[in-house]
């Protein structure tokens, strides 16, 4: 799926650099926990520090806590051994 986006999204998105884009839709999606972490860090094409590291910047937060997924994904990812 290819997404138009309206042009005044321009100057808000071309500052935070290449992909932002993406980053805001998968960020949006892991937040309304529809993905896991791990699934948003992926599709984000970010590793696991990355992606928590841009949320961090973003949105003042990184991991939700209360997501069932988090020490799954955290052990799939080779974080916890």
């Amino acid at each position: 799926m290819n997404i138009l986006l309206q042009p005044e999204f321009d100057d808000i998105l071309q500052p935070l650099g290449h992909s932002a884009a993406e980053f805001f839709l998968v960020a949006s999606l892991y937040h309304a926990r529809k993905i896991s972490f791990a699934s948003a860090a992926h599709m984000a094409r970010l590793d696991f520090d990355s992606f928590k590291n841009r949320l961090l910047e973003h949105f003042n937060q990184g991991y939700i806590l209360a997501d069932e997924c988090v020490l799954e994904d955290m052990h799939g990812s080779g974080f916890l051994k």
